[in-house]
């Protein structure tokens, strides 16, 4: 392995030539003081994968992989430096020590990323030279919905290894839809015992006239998002939950009817909702539904230190509003003209209530209409207009505009794609993306905390399904998010096809159903179930 195959390609590396370092039984391995998680994953991960036992060796020892952090290098950035006497890791924080310890497991090649040796007694050498790198963006992304099919805590963990392999540092947890609560709240159970479960699920786009008639649900104990919360942290990751409100709540309202807009429809009458799309059934703008959800929201605090929290806020119809004498009542209490500013109060409620807890909100760009809250962050979704005009604004931006980001999108415009939803977004698409919007100045672009890739799985029923959607896109976004590169045009996408080729062996170790070059294996393909293509470019919005 060279270092002209990794992913992100880093900002400098020499490569002088010689003999690199070899890696064997022999070696030993130094952790100076905050450098405690990357020995640990060292030692667990890489160690078991090349049957490595690293043991514990002195400082500026012969034969061993010393780590460090240094005052001198930014927040996550890291060194790199190989010798024919060891490999040191020197880190601004302890996160950039562990970038850089997934720099060195991928220069061991592709068994580094298996789970035991298949060579056991092997050797592996590290070629010698010097890498420097340092990421672009402090909010690098990825948003898994497991509302819409449910992924078992297994699969997050999975997830959260393939984000920092490529060195992704944020997961928005997607936890509450329509189709299903997914998060266990002490005092409201029957968020999971009713809220959690569908009688069955609709097969393939909204459309579609197929149906699973089997159950679907899941939930995630408080103890097991404890557990994801502290091994998205031993990876330097952030887990960002998600509890979408107003709209997107009937999974909420199906197990309370309470919450819903009882004067203008029976909410004891609706369950889980089984099908795609945007329900009209959401949350009644009172008084009981903001202490309802102040109450979720202080068991979210608790098992999420995260210092944003996601509300959602997007797709709220408002025709039940319109209807509702309660929530008319309530525009006109307010002082408010329409129904826009009626949900604008309801998340502004939510901002200040989490500010007064030193948290931070966010959400879909759907919360600037009627005026945006003080203080709050938007997720930039329906293209860049969204996360311009907040950014202009003074506010925070995370790009991540469905026109090149959203994954469920499909990858080819052939006949045999799974499911084909929405415009045709390849590779080559999302490595010529660009998070930053040529019509921010400097000052309005430093609002732009970074970028994330979203993953709706509406028709994604497996973590194959997933990962089909998922990869190989996401190697590209990572570097993406990750590294300045040039203008879209002007970005060698030869260059990283070549890179991908080493990276699709890595893929494999971790055992990922990508989607190949050359288009679905007949396993990844569902014939005869309609998706939602759309033809032709996304219009740049």
């Amino acid at each position: 392995m060279t270092f002209e195959q990794l992913i992100p390609a880093p900002a400098r590396a020499e490569a002088p030539g010689g003999d690199g370092f070899v890696l064997d039984a022999s070696t030993t391995l130094w952790a100076g003081p905050g450098t405690q998680s990357t020995e640990q994953w060292l030692r667990g991960t890489l160690g078991g994968a090349l049957r490595v036992p690293l043991a514990p060796g002195a400082e500026g020892a012969p034969g061993s992989v010393a780590l460090r952090l240094d005052s001198a290098l930014e927040a996550e950035a890291y060194r790199l430096t190989v010798s024919g006497d060891g490999v040191e890791i020197r880190g601004g924080t302890a996160a950039g020590v562990f970038w850089g310890a997934q720099t060195l497991r991928q220069l061991l090649g592709a068994a580094a990323f298996r789970r035991a040796p298949i060579a056991p007694g092997r050797e592996y050498t590290v070629p010698r030279g010097v890498i420097e790198d340092a990421p672009r963006f402090g909010w690098r992304g990825l948003m898994l919905d497991v509302s819409r099919h449910f992924t078992p805590k297994e699969g997050v963990l999975r997830y959260l290894d393939l984000l920092a392999a490529h060195k992704l540092n944020v997961f928005h947890f997607h936890l509450t839809d329509d189709q299903g609560w997914r998060l266990e709240i002490k005092r409201y159970p029957k968020l999971t015992e009713v809220g959690a479960w569908r009688s069955r699920t609709k097969w393939g786009h909204r459309q579609s006239q197929l149906w699973d008639e089997k159950p679907h649900g899941g939930f995630y104990t408080q103890d097991d998002i404890r557990e994801i919360v502290a091994y998205a942290e031993s990876l330097h990751i952030t887990v960002v939950p998600e509890i979408d409100i107003p709209g997107h709540s009937q999974a909420a309202i199906a197990a309370y009817p309470e919450l819903g807009n009882t004067d203008v429809i029976d909410t004891s009458a609706l369950g889980v909702w089984d099908t795609w799309g945007v329900t009209p059934n959401v949350l009644a703008p009172n008084d009981h539904t903001l202490r309802f959800y102040e109450g979720v929201f202080e068991e979210v605090l608790e098992l999420f230190p995260s210092t944003f929290i996601h509300v959602g806020g997007d797709e709220c119809p408002k025709e039940q509003w319109k209807d509702s004498a309660a929530a008319q009542a309530r525009i006109e209490e307010l002082g408010v003209s329409n129904e826009d500013e009626l949900q604008s109060w309801f998340i502004r409620h939510f901002d200040k209530w989490l500010s007064a807890r030193g948290r931070r909100l966010i959400g879909w760009d759907e919360i600037l209409e009627g005026g945006l809250a003080e203080g709050a962050a938007v997720s930039s979704w329906r293209g860049y207009s969204g996360g311009i005009a907040a950014a202009q604004a003074g506010h925070d931006v995370v790009m991540c505009p469905e026109q090149h980001v959203y994954l469920d999108h499909r990858q080819h415009g052939g006949p045999d794609e799974p499911v084909p939803i929405g415009w045709v977004r390849t590779l080559e698409d999302v490595y010529r993306f660009e998070p930053v919007p040529a019509q921010l100045g400097a000052e309005e672009a430093k609002h732009v905390l970074g970028t994330q890739a979203n993953v709706w799985t509406e028709v994604m029923e497996s973590h194959g399904r997933v990962d089909y959607q998922v990869f190989p896109r996401l190697a590209a976004f990572a570097e993406v998010a990750w590294r300045t590169l040039p203008a879209p045009a002007e970005r060698d996408f030869a260059d990283f096809e070549r890179r991908m080729t080493a990276h699709y062996a890595r893929l494999d170790a971790l055992g990922v159903d990508y989607r190949p070059p050359g288009g679905p294996l007949p396993w990844q393909q569902r014939p005869g179930v309609g998706g939602r293509p759309i033809e032709g470019l996304p219009p740049m919005v």
